[in-house]
């Protein structure tokens, strides 16, 4: 059944989305039938409000669908941009006088419960049709495919070689269980729709893939259904679902920013929808030499000839009547970049655009990618998180124009952090925080955060209303969804802790720490128990804010975490591993908590220092764990013979990583403390070959990073001390060349020494 005089009235048109082509084959068809109803794939819990979607917003935009129950959490998009076949087929449907229908399940139903995005390609399902495909045509993926067939050619014929094409690829494919579902009800509603209209046309618009299901489903009569529309399906009543328009933008729709739907390069193929192929290329090859120009990367005139000259030989090369954009994007590439490519080129591939791409091949793929934002009608309902966000912003007197200085002992400036933090929880731009209280830092009662617009912040709000009404319901949703989601993730539930405290929610917090300290008798990764053990003590010490400092909840799992990481500190083997910040930062923490918190919570002090003694003794540990065992015994009172426990770790691959653990655990101790060490640690490196040296110096420099600037001037007037010399100690801490580098050179001057003395050449110092 073709796309032109189907039988019982209906024509089916199935379409690639976001294509040009395809839209003006809807417009055309509909110009043509003047159809009684237009079916269109899409939402249909959304049939009673087409007239806010068709309210006269600026394009693109999107429906956004959120979903929350008990047993899952669903959040999709189906966008809309000026040349979607869907969008072109409700206005121009309406225009000539159409009753509009969606006919799809709702996007928040479990048929489509793994899309993103409800108008994604469906080439995972086809993948070996279009490979072959793209062999016989000598084309490298499937977007090239499409513009080869379809977009850059005449629209002559366009229905049926779309007809030919997509029965190709769905004759090959099995659909699951999802696509039948929705093809199942889709159907019904055709049905429906054909027997309403008495004999008038109908226009059926669905994806390409659904096309040879719709019309074998519907090939049969009427059936036994009625004239009735087919039930809406609603969500549970425990559920918790909307759906809202929000406004989209180009960079969202492109794939190659990761959008699931196949069409890349949006304002290309917009140029295309209002000029056509050919002028779409020349601006496009306009567009890129502009955007290489503001970014300072030289474009001559002589360039941009090379390339529109490649760029039409491609063209005429691969049969195209007009320049594809894979034509123009490879005609610029060979005249603009003059050096190896690293990577395949993007348009080449399939999938996002990848790390270290060159710099001029990504300003051309943003050049096609385009900045335009849609803007919502001003008539356009909104949900009540979006007006409640504003009233809370204007409440705390935050107008998103100036920085934000706040007192957190203050109680209005605590309670716009507190704002602010819910409103980062959320995802919801507009302030960025400069600084504040951080784990692992020192108690800081201030906070600074500056302004940060962002085209996307009423999407961001509106699709955060997902989650509730209110900021408060919507963050405190959002915090459950998340230690649901987490398990037993304690470094990320940890992160979550500090996030609660922040944002002012003592019952969440609460909920967290159980999360945590049901997963601390079981976690097996010492740098996460760290990282909890620190954001539990860090609350536990100095939130007052909160008032959670001092409290049970936390003082219980502190103690657990101290217990559970020094029984992992023992177990760890590894005689050669490098220095590992992670574990060390772990060991800092149950230091910390030992400490600060060992005679409140009755921690084992002695317990600590007889697992110290035993892991700085074991060989079979690693240098850097032995190093902060000793390390944690220092700091926590009992002094050791540490000048004489570094002579036994002054292997040059072993050195530095004992010392990072050492530093790391008792750099006060070190530097206020007998200099003996620093002298020990001073002769073992003058002692080193240059050879030695080279090996250890990486280790070394990671070790006295450990010390803050005061701290490491004190360790450089100590070796000027035992060296002597009238430069101030500060200038033993700058050096006009990389170490390595100066290190290396002095290997290098010790083997042509021992070359030179071998052959006879010169015999004792080159002075």
């Amino acid at each position: 059944m073709s796309a032109t005089g189907a039988p019982g009235g209906v024509t089916f048109l199935g379409v690639r989305h976001h294509s040009p082509a395809c839209a003006r084959l809807v417009a055309a068809t509909v110009t043509r039938l003047r159809p009684a109803y237009v079916l269109v794939e899409g939402p249909a819990d959304l049939n009673g409000r087409m007239d806010e979607l068709l309210l006269g917003h600026e394009l693109p935009i999107a429906v956004f669908t959120a979903h929350r129950d008990g047993t899952r959490r669903h959040a999709s998009w189906s966008p809309f941009c000026a040349y979607s076949p869907e969008w072109v087929a409700l206005t121009a449907g309406r225009e000539a006088g159409a009753q509009l229908r969606f006919i799809d399940l709702p996007a928040w139903h479990p048929a489509l419960a793994d899309r993103a995005n409800r108008y994604a390609d469906a080439d995972q399902r086809y993948a070996e049709a279009v490979r072959r495909l793209c062999a016989t045509l000598a084309v490298d993926n499937v977007d090239a495919l499409w513009d080869h067939l379809f977009e850059i050619g005449p629209d002559d014929g366009l229905a049926e070689r779309l007809d030919t094409y997509f029965d190709v690829l769905r004759g090959e494919s099995a659909a699951g269980d999802d696509d039948t579902a929705r093809e199942a009800y889709m159907a019904r509603w055709v049905r429906a729709a054909r027997r309403r209209a008495a004999g008038r046309p109908v226009l059926v618009v669905t994806g390409g893939f659904h096309r040879p299901a719709l019309v074998r489903l519907t090939a049969d009569g009427d059936g036994a259904d009625d004239d009735d529309w087919p039930e809406v399906p609603t969500p549970a009543p425990d559920a918790v679902a909307g759906s809202y328009l929000v406004p989209y933008s180009f960079r969202r729709l492109d794939a190659f920013v990761g959008y699931q739907s196949g069409m890349p390069s949006p304002a290309y193929y917009q140029r295309v929808w209002e000029d056509g192929p050919r002028r779409a290329a020349e601006a496009l090859t306009e567009a890129v030499a502009a955007r290489l120009r503001t970014r300072r990367q030289p474009v001559s005139t002589a360039d941009l000839i090379a390339a529109r000259s490649m760029a039409g030989g491609l063209a005429r090369l691969r049969g195209h009547v007009h320049p594809g954009r894979v034509d123009v994007l490879d005609g610029l590439v060979s005249a603009l970049v003059t050096d190896a490519l690293d990577q395949p080129l993007p348009w080449a591939t399939r999938g996002t655009l990848a790390p270290g791409a060159h710099p001029v091949v990504v300003e051309m793929v943003a050049a096609l990618s385009g900045d335009r934002v849609g803007r919502l009608h001003p008539d356009t309902p909104l949900p009540p998180l979006v007006h409640d966000v504003d009233a809370e912003l204007e409440r705390h007197r935050i107008d998103g124009r100036a920085p934000v200085e706040l007192d957190l002992t203050d109680a209005d400036d605590l309670a716009r952090s507190r704002l602010l933090h819910r409103l980062r929880l959320l995802d919801v731009p507009g302030h960025a925080r400069e600084s504040g209280p951080r784990v692992g830092a020192d108690a800081l009662l201030t906070e600074r955060w500056s302004p940060a617009p962002s085209a996307d912040r009423l999407a961001r709000v509106i699709e955060a209303g997902g989650y509730g009404p209110t900021v408060l319901d919507a963050v405190t949703a959002r915090i459950e969804e998340r230690v649901t989601l987490l398990g037993a993730d304690v470094d990320a539930l940890a992160t979550t802790l500090f996030d609660t405290a922040l944002a002012g929610l003592p019952e969440h917090s609460t909920r967290t720490l159980t999360a945590i300290a049901r997963a601390t008798g079981a976690v097996t990764d010492l740098r996460a128990l760290g990282r909890a053990l620190a954001v539990a003590l860090a609350l536990w010490r100095h939130d007052g804010l909160l008032g959670s400092a001092g409290t049970a909840p936390l003082g219980a799992l502190i103690t657990a975490a101290v217990r559970r990481a020094l029984w992992l500190v023992e177990g760890v083997r590894a005689t050669a591993a490098p220095a590992d910040p992670g574990r060390l930062t772990a060991l800092v923490a149950v230091r910390d908590a030992v400490r600060h918190a060992g005679p409140a919570l009755g921690l084992d002090r002695d317990g600590a220092l007889a697992v110290a003694g035993r892991v700085a003794a074991d060989p079979a540990a690693p240098p850097d764990l032995r190093g902060a065992a000793l390390g944690l015994a220092w700091s926590l009172g009992d002094v050791p013979d540490a000048a004489r426990a570094v002579r036994a770790v002054a292997a040059p691959d072993t050195l530095g990583d004992w010392l990072s653990g050492l530093f790391a655990l008792a750099r006060e101790e070190v530097v206020s403390g007998d200099a003996a060490l620093l002298t020990v640690v001073d002769e073992l490196l003058a002692a080193m070959g240059a050879h030695d040296f080279l090996v250890a110096l990486p280790a070394l420099r990671q070790a006295f990073g450990w010390f803050p600037p005061r701290e490491r001037a004190e360790v450089a007037r100590h070796v000027q001390a035992l060296h002597g010399g009238d430069a101030p100690p500060g200038d033993l801490l700058r050096l006009d060349a990389d170490p390595l580098l100066v290190a290396a050179a002095r290997a290098v001057e010790e083997r042509v020494d021992a070359v030179l003395t071998r052959e006879g050449l010169w015999e004792g110092d080159r002075t």
